[in-house]
């Protein structure tokens, strides 16, 4: 079962440069072709993740021994459901590229860099390596600046995929930076084995800690880490938006759990305060930007810096229940953000744009489908009991609102009050999105009443979007059953990491 490990990773990096490859031959193979090729690679993927999760097998042997660096991979339970999400998502990516294909030719590049992506993140998570988790993490970038850069809206691509790699590339440097120097003064790469400051001292552990907060709080993005994510969200593509808010984000986070907050206690303590009162800011300020926001995409955007706060508060707060809802509100907030993209992207394809003030009819009337899963997504986000976003929101407030004893119990529990703050923002800026777009119409639409000089003169609506069916409505609806799922049986996931949150808190306190 060991080969499982490695097929995970080995089959969609080799597919996806295979189909790379295929783009510059003379004629470039077809995009059917490319298509079914990218299909196969990303369920043979999937296939070898869920049997290593249940499984569970594990690889460790030396590689590079002049470093010290391992390849280790292993699956347990905190790794094991980000597994299964990038999995998932990069069966559907690629499904949906059927609906919608690339806006310029290259159909086997695009596939391959969706591969490419769930195949370095599935490395990431599987790793067990400090070193190896690096470049794994460094695998993933340089397909999604290429979906960005080459794939995305030709209006704004450009500087989305600047910033981009300035915001990365710094961000690379400095976790780079921290986990060398965590090494070097721990004597080993072996995750596991630093587990718990491996003799560090305080102050060691504050500086290490401080540079791997600041370069993986890039990735999550953590305020005012964070313009790069709307920029670069606006320009990609559906698949690689999908992949950015579900996967990619993720990997930052995870970083902070499996690097940072067992690795390093003493200085996690020391920063919690600070970190938590960034993760507090970005929630609030994400929420305000929602609320007048006129591009769709970029609010589902903004709306992630806020619910990736939720998680950064829940792994501030040193409690094994502040652990619990990051994982939580990692897998919750994966699906309704891939769910949500899926949606503001065919909408935009559909209707041109995705500006709220043009003039277009109402979902419910004209695509009820897509509309359907519009309300799902937006009730998911704003936190609707019964839904999968409501479970992480209500976890991590609940574990900052009693954190661990060495942080400041005041100060948190401020914090906890923003968040709830935040969660009712975000009921404001979901419930604006669908009375504009699914109950009433974009508010230009009913500006004037019919038979006035204003309606003669008012712009007429855009035409009626066909609903989402084959396909894209097989993909959507996943994920819709997914939100549902996970809202109605939160324990599943919940029952699943405890045991190895339990273990890894347990070895960090001693």
């Amino acid at each position: 079962m060991v080969a499982v490990l490695l097929c995970a990773i080995v089959v969609p990096v080799v597919t996806g440069a295979l189909l790379i490859t295929g783009d510059r031959f003379s004629p470039a193979v077809g995009a059917l072709t490319s298509w079914v090729v990218a299909v196969l690679g990303s369920v043979v993927t999937a296939a070898c993740v869920v049997l290593a999760v249940w499984r569970r097998p594990e690889l460790d042997h030396e590689w590079v021994p002049a470093i010290g660096m391992r390849l280790h991979l292993a699956v347990d339970g905190i790794s094991a459901p980000l597994l299964l999400l990038t999995a998932a998502l990069g069966v559907l990516v690629v499904l949906h590229a059927r609906v919608e294909p690339p806006t310029r030719t290259g159909h086997g590049t695009y596939l391959g860099c969706l591969l490419l992506v769930t195949g370095g993140a599935i490395a990431t998570f599987l790793a067990r390596d400090a070193i190896l988790f690096f470049l794994a993490f460094e695998i993933v970038l340089v397909p999604m600046w290429l979906l960005i850069k080459g794939f995305g809206d030709p209006k704004h691509r450009a500087s989305a995929s600047a910033k981009f790699v300035l915001y990365t590339v710094l961000g690379s440097t400095l976790m780079l930076v921290g986990i060398l120097g965590t090494v070097y003064l721990a004597g080993t790469a072996d995750i596991d084995g630093l587990v718990g400051g491996a003799g560090l001292s305080t102050t060691q552990q504050t500086v290490l800690a401080a540079i791997l907060l600041i370069g993986l709080g890039i990735k999550v993005p953590l305020w005012p880490l964070h313009s790069w994510l709307p920029a670069a969200h606006t320009a990609a593509p559906t698949g690689g938006s999908v992949l950015l808010a579900g996967v990619l984000l993720k990997m930052g986070t995870y970083g902070i759990a499996r690097l940072v907050v067992p690795v390093l206690p003493a200085g996690v303590e020391r920063l919690a305060p600070v970190v938590g009162v960034l993760a507090a800011v970005g929630i609030l300020w994400g929420g305000l930007v929602c609320l007048v926001e006129r591009s769709l995409k970029r609010l589902i955007a903004w709306s992630s810096v806020a619910h990736m706060g939720f998680v950064v508060l829940g792994l501030m707060s040193g409690t094994r229940l502040g652990l619990q809802a990051a994982l939580f509100g990692n897998i919750a907030h994966g699906i309704v953000s891939a769910l949500l993209f899926f949606v503001v992207g065919g909408l935009k394809q559909r209707w041109g744009g995705d500006d709220l003030a043009v003039a277009r009819a109402s979902l419910r009337d004209t695509a009820p489908r897509l509309g359907f899963a519009l309300v799902v997504g937006m009730a998911a986000l704003l936190g609707l009991p019964g839904l999968a976003g409501f479970w992480g929101e209500l976890l991590a407030v609940a574990s900052v609102w009693n954190p661990d004893g060495s942080r400041p119990v005041l100060l948190f529990r401020v914090l906890a009050l923003a968040a709830a703050l935040g969660t009712v923002l975000a009921a404001g800026y979901a419930l604006r999105v669908l009375r504009v777009v699914w109950a009433e119409g974009s508010p230009a639409e009913q500006a004037a009443a019919p038979g006035t000089p204003e309606a003669a003169q008012a712009p007429r609506p855009a035409p009626r979007p066909v609903d989402a069916d084959g396909y894209e409505w097989a993909v959507v609806g996943v994920l819709v059953l997914g939100a549902v799922a996970l809202g109605v049986l939160p324990t599943v996931l919940l029952d699943s990491t405890e045991p190895a949150v339990l273990h890894l808190l347990e070895v960090a306190a001693r």
